[in-house]
């Protein structure tokens, strides 16, 4: 059995992202506060209330930016990969919150429409407009990070939804100090809530698939085998294994049997380079033996055929 142990050049992608991040938390927290201060100042509960919205963003690019550091630290001890998988726990943390967001805005959308408050449409209107210029450059900030990564794409998505909100209440306070029709902020909220869904239910599809060792996405694990039974000298491939231990980084273990005159070693080489070259797959574990050599395990460990499976021992005649 031969490992592939291929160094992964993602420590440079993760200190751009944490600067990155670190950079729209900054922005984030500073529009935070200023919309506290006006919120006491002008005594409005709308502006008070995206102060809290805008610290859920703020909680979810924290929690990028600490589950980054963890991702960070070499395999030590029982973690043998290390903590990289912090960042997916991070993503699928961040889809949740959506979620509870959703619920939370579908609930006061609703309320609204039948109990509109009063709503002034002025203040809204510049908050929310000064809220997308800040929003556009947190947006850009992330999006320069490595977007492959679950992670990264879980506060991307919070902030991307803050921005959208901004957008739909900026609409809803120039038609509340145009037409005094104050539902059209209750509607806001509803549309805001629907694109929240998709985009936690994205988050939390995609860091499942990782949790339960699904193959990557564009990896047909069936199309892979064949793949690999099509290198010159390869006979059969058993016990195909292929998954993704974090974002951008698939892992693969299979039992490949070669033909007798071949070299194994050389054979093993071919199915790495076309691992890589083809499907970027820089860490694989493959077992190679020569096809004559191969014992299935029920040669090894026969059973009794004259017993049910599960029934004990035989016993003895």
């Amino acid at each position: 059995m031969a490992e592939q142990g291929h160094g992964h050049p993602h420590t440079a992608d993760r200190d751009t992202d944490r600067r990155h991040l670190g950079a729209a938390l900054a922005v984030i927290g500073l529009f935070m506060l200023a919309e506290v201060a006006v919120g006491i100042y002008a005594s409005s509960l709308a502006l008070l209330s995206d102060a809290a919205h805008m610290l859920t963003d703020a909680g979810a690019l924290a929690l990028a930016l600490l589950a980054s550091g963890l991702a960070r630290r070499p395999a030590k001890g029982a973690y043998t990969f290390g903590l990289k998988r912090a960042e997916i726990l991070s993503a699928q943390i961040n889809g949740i919150t959506l979620f509870v967001l959703v619920v939370y805005f579908v609930v006061e959308g609703v309320r609204r429409l039948f109990e509109p408050p009063h709503v002034s449409g002025t203040p809204v209107l510049v908050t929310a407009l000064a809220g997308i210029v800040v929003n556009l450059v947190a947006t850009w900030l992330i999006s320069r990070g490595n977007r492959r990564s679950l992670n990264v794409e879980g506060a991307f998505q919070h902030i991307l939804n803050d921005l959208y909100a901004f957008v739909a209440t900026a609409v809803a306070g120039l038609l509340v100090m145009l037409t005094g029709w104050t539902r059209a902020d209750a509607l806001a909220a509803l549309l805001i809530a629907a694109l929240m869904a998709w985009a936690g239910y994205g988050l939390v599809r995609d860091s499942a698939r990782v949790f339960l060792e699904a193959a990557p996405k564009g990896i047909d694990p069936e199309s892979l085998e064949g793949e690999i039974r099509e290198v010159d000298g390869v006979v059969d491939v058993h016990e195909l294994h292929v998954w993704e231990v974090t974002s951008g980084f698939p892992a693969l273990s299979a039992h490949v049997l070669v033909a007798e005159e071949r070299d194994c070693h050389e054979r093993r080489t071919e199915v790495e380079r076309l691992l890589l070259e083809r499907h970027d797959i820089r860490h694989t574990t493959l077992q190679v033996d020569h096809h004559q050599d191969f014992l299935p395990t029920d040669s090894l460990f026969p059973r009794d055929s004259g017993r049910d499976e599960g029934t004990g021992p035989a016993p003895h005649e």
